[in-house]
Order: C-alpha cells, then sequence, then structure tokens
C-alpha cells in the first residue's frame, strides 16, 4: 500500500509540475520523439498502477504495469550517467534508485503469482542488493550534502548521523547480496528509510511547500521504502 501510495503522489506531482525539479533525471525524456506525451502517458500509467497496489485483486496485474514504467524510467537514466554533471551521477546514482523501484514491482509480482517464482524473488533481492550498494556510494560521495539534510536538534550531531546511515546502507547491502539476515537487513533498511521521509523530507514540505523539489524527494523516498519492505515480505528469495 505505501509502494502504490507514492506511486501516485509521485504520478500526480508529475503532471502537475512539468519541470526538472520534480521529473529530476526522468526530464531526458523529454527529449525523445514525443517525448511529451511519452512521460505524461508513463506518469499515468504508474498512478494507475499505484491505485491498482491497493485492491489485492488487481494486484498482480498493477505489478506487470509498474514493472513496465520502472524499467522504462530506469532506461532513461542512462543519459545523466554517460553526461554526468556531478559525482553521484557518474557512478549511476538516479539509475539505481530507479532499479530499487523495478525491483520492489518484480517482488510485488513474483509474491502475487499463483506459482511461486523465487528466480524473480532471487532476482528482486540481488538487485535491491546492489541498489543499496549505490546508495552507500551516493552517500559517501556526498557526506557533507547528508549531513546537511539532517535535523540540527537530534543528538549528537548531523554528521555522526550521516556516517551512521551511511554505515546502515553498507551493511545492508552485504546482508542481502549474501543473503544472510536479509530480510532482517531489508526491514531495518525500510525502518531507516521511513525516517529520512519523516524526519528530512516531511519538514522540508512542511518549511518550503512550493519547492518542487521537496515533492519530488519526499515521493520518491517513500517509493523506495515500499520497495524494499515488498522485497522484504516475499516468502522466499
Amino acid at each position: 500500500m505505501v509502494f502504490g501510495a507514492a506511486a501516485v503522489l509521485f504520478g500526480i506531482i508529475a503532471l502537475m509540475w512539468h519541470d526538472p525539479d520534480t521529473w529530476q533525471s526522468l526530464q531526458h525524456i523529454w527529449s525523445l520523439p514525443f517525448g511529451t506525451i511519452i512521460g505524461g502517458c508513463l506518469m499515468a500509467a504508474q498512478i494507475a498502477g499505484g491505485i491498482g497496489m491497493q485492491c489485492p485483486r488487481s494486484g498482480r496485474s498493477a505489478s506487470v504495469v509498474l514493472c513496465v514504467v520502472y524499467l522504462c524510467f530506469t532506461l532513461a537514466c542512462i543519459p545523466e550517467i554517460i553526461a554526468a554533471s556531478n559525482v553521484y551521477e557518474r557512478y549511476g546514482g538516479s539509475f539505481f534508485l530507479f532499479f530499487s523501484l523495478l525491483c520492489g514491482a518484480i517482488a510485488q509480482y513474483a509474491g502475487t503469482a499463483t506459482a511461486r517464482l523465487v528466480v524473480l524473488g532471487r532476482l528482486a533481492r540481488l538487485g535491491l542488493g546492489v541498489s543499496a550498494t549505490s546508495f552507500t556510494l551516493g552517500q559517501i560521495l556526498l557526506l557533507r550534502e547528508t549531513d546537511h539534510l539532517v535535523p540540527k536538534w537530534i543528538p549528537p550531531n548531523q554528521m555522526f548521523w550521516a556516517i551512521l546511515t551511511t554505515a546502515g546502507f553498507g551493511l545492508a547491502a552485504v546482508a542481502i547480496l549474501i543473503n544472510r539476515h536479509a530480510r532482517l537487513a531489508m526491514r531495518l533498511m525500510t525502518l531507516m528509510l521511513t525516517l529520512f521521509g519523516v524526519l528530512v523530507w516531511v519538514p522540508h514540505l512542511i518549511a518550503h511547500p512550493k519547492a518542487h523539489f521537496n515533492w519530488s524527494e519526499c515521493a520518491l523516498t517513500f517509493l523506495v521504502t515500499g520497495a524494499v519492505w515488498v522485497v522484504a515480505d516475499l516468502k522466499s528469495f
């Protein structure tokens, strides 16, 4: 439900605000022939998929729709890697962010299929592990920026939490990839991402509701949270 609700939110704000702050790396879709139409259709499909995720009967079909959408979003980030303007994108930051959403959609399909699709579950887990590795690298490369995002009122200090969450991503990545306490690692990662959304991006939204980037980051944070949660709830991977 969290995964689907966040998909609906991201799709709605993207259709409302057709600007780089909202679409971020997905703005490369606009450069395609009929790119504006393609982007609008993908966002509309994401909204439909997110709504479908709220109902068990339509969950499987909705997961297929989201698989297609997030595969397109992942591929759309490749130009950003090729012409990287910052060190984070140079190592595939946005690519792996949307790839983690694709893993969540694959896990949702595997979990709702009539037959036990262990192979798909395993692919979702491994893909999420690689994505968590990218999140770790991103925070290492942008540690100062991560530090600034931590609310100042949380003791002991901002850098402590920046380093701790980076280590958390790294340890989760290792556990997920080698499949040792992977479920626990993913659930703890879900909790950490939830706290990111609640303690970092929700206050940013309240303080600066007109900043489209804050809305986009909030929606994406809860999208990744939902994706990790879905993979963690798979019966076998």
